[in-house]
């Protein structure tokens, strides 16, 4: 079974990655591959668990001391695997989870409210190469402050009323791909993979972004620059959509949500550093409050049965948080059984524990599957170096804010953009563009590429200036 496991994992992620060519939700592979991988895990659990290498041997025995004579022997290991195993990855996987509900519906109640027309309506410009820039500029700082998949939507949407020509418009959102991931790295909410880091104390705030800033900046001015000298003329524009010329929601309560929506999401990291409180208790505590905020002004003005929260709700991308669900489940089957820490072993063996090379390894490997799961194996494979461990001579690149943490979360974020199916945000431009898979590789992978290796470089010099 802990063969059938890895053969059923590269299935699931094999459908995962052909979304559009079998026609099957990404999400529903995903449920599908999270389930099945820990009914296989059961299946094989009495040759898995008491072997003298399983990884988890410490929590195993301490489960069987604990539980002496509460379950029948041969029901032991299904409890421990169910009880124990399976509850502990759910309750870190939740934080995520809970996390990016509340941030999602706060940028739902921003959207309809219509707040991010106040940017897009700043965008004047008709010149190709000075909206590039733009575009690529603005997409940059809003995956920072709200996450790269929700900026990819609306920079991508907003390309339809820029953009005329299908090629140029399938050349700009290549760039708002590659300028999302770039934005959602250095920032400790702007991508899931960093989240899921700075949530589990891998990263602190303040360090990922001294650190990751200027590598991540790198990765996106690089192909910029290049795709600034291809870029020359006035852009046609589009035929206006009659819909657009509707009236827009009031000026004032546009504005209130756009700054409250936008203050709430920075307010997070604020607490968790001033507070202690974990991020998924941040957003769910300020989401309440601009939810009552939101619900009074309604009622007041007596439209509240159109423009309510629980309306937005209904409007959040669910099948993405079950997606991700599915995908760490699966993860979270395969730490438990054990392969996570003999991918660990071959990349120490093949990489002489070089961290630079497992972690590049890894942001290269995020473009062929998605980074998710990838940065969840990797906080499964190695262990965040605790002073007592520094202390012993533990590795000093896994401590917290240590080279090897900072590493991931660049490689991982920035090495999406590689490949267009290898990042949240890729799969969004994908589907709202139709963009084929092959033209992507062909125009921008290698432009992708090359700013991918650009910031690490950068990442790399900075690191050695500060040692």
């Amino acid at each position: 079974m802990f063969v059938s496991m890895i053969i059923v994992f590269i299935i699931g992620y094999a459908a995962i990655a052909r979304e559009h060519n079998i026609k099957i939700d990404k999400a529903a592979t995903a449920l599908i591959l999270g389930a099945f991988m820990w009914i296989l895990l059961v299946f094989g659990s009495n040759t898995i668990v008491p072997a003298d290498d399983y990884p988890n041997k410490k929590e195993w025995v301490e489960f069987q001391e604990k539980n002496a004579g509460k379950y029948p022997e041969d029901e032991m290991i299904g409890n421990f695997l169910f009880k124990s195993m399976s509850i502990h990855h759910l309750g870190e996987a939740s934080e995520t989870l809970f996390f990016l509900l509340g941030a999602m519906t706060i940028v739902a109640i921003v959207e309809k409210h219509n707040g991010f027309k106040i940017i897009t309506d700043k965008i004047t410009t008709r010149n190709k190469r000075l909206l590039l820039w733009m575009l690529s500029g603005i997409t940059f700082i809003m995956s920072a402050l709200l996450d790269n998949l929700t900026t990819t939507i609306v920079m991508v949407t907003l390309l339809n009323k820029l953009v005329a020509d299908k090629h140029l418009r399938w050349i700009y959102a290549g760039m708002i791909i590659i300028a999302a991931n770039a934005g959602g790295a250095w920032s400790p909410i702007g991508d899931v993979t960093t989240i899921m880091l700075w949530i589990n104390n891998y990263i602190t705030t303040e360090n990922v972004m001294k650190m990751l800033f200027f590598p991540s900046i790198i990765s996106m001015v690089v192909p910029l620059a290049i795709l600034g000298f291809t870029l020359k003329g006035e852009l046609e524009k589009p035929t206006e959509d009659p819909e657009l010329l509707k009236s827009a929601p009031e000026s004032r309560m546009k504005s209130f949500c756009l700054y409250w929506g936008i203050g709430s999401l920075v307010m997070v990291p604020i607490l968790k550093a001033t507070l202690h409180l974990p991020p998924y208790l941040g957003i769910i505590g300020m989401l309440g409050i601009f939810w009552l905020i939101t619900d009074i002004v309604h009622h007041h003005k007596g439209d509240h049965r159109d423009n309510s929260v629980a309306k937005v709700l209904s409007g959040v991308d669910v099948p993405t948080i079950l997606f991700f669900l599915g995908i760490l489940s699966a993860v979270a089957a395969l730490q438990t059984a054990g392969h996570l820490a003999g991918m660990a072993q071959w990349l120490d063996n093949t990489f002489n524990r070089n961290t630079y090379g497992i972690g590049m390894t890894i942001g290269i490997l995020s473009s062929i599957v998605d980074n998710v799961p990838l940065v969840a194996g990797a906080m499964g494979m190695y262990d965040l170096t605790t002073p007592e461990m520094l202390a012993n001579g533990g590795p000093v690149d896994m401590v917290q804010d240590g080279t090897f943490w900072q590493l991931l979360a660049y490689c991982a974020g920035t090495g999406g953009s590689i490949l267009i199916v290898g990042s949240a945000a890729g799969v969004a431009a994908m589907g709202l563009e139709k963009i084929e898979f092959g033209w992507y590789f062909k125009h921008i992978s290698w432009l992708a590429l090359l700013g991918y290796l650009a910031g690490a470089l950068c990442f790399w010099l900075m690191h050695t200036a500060f040692a």
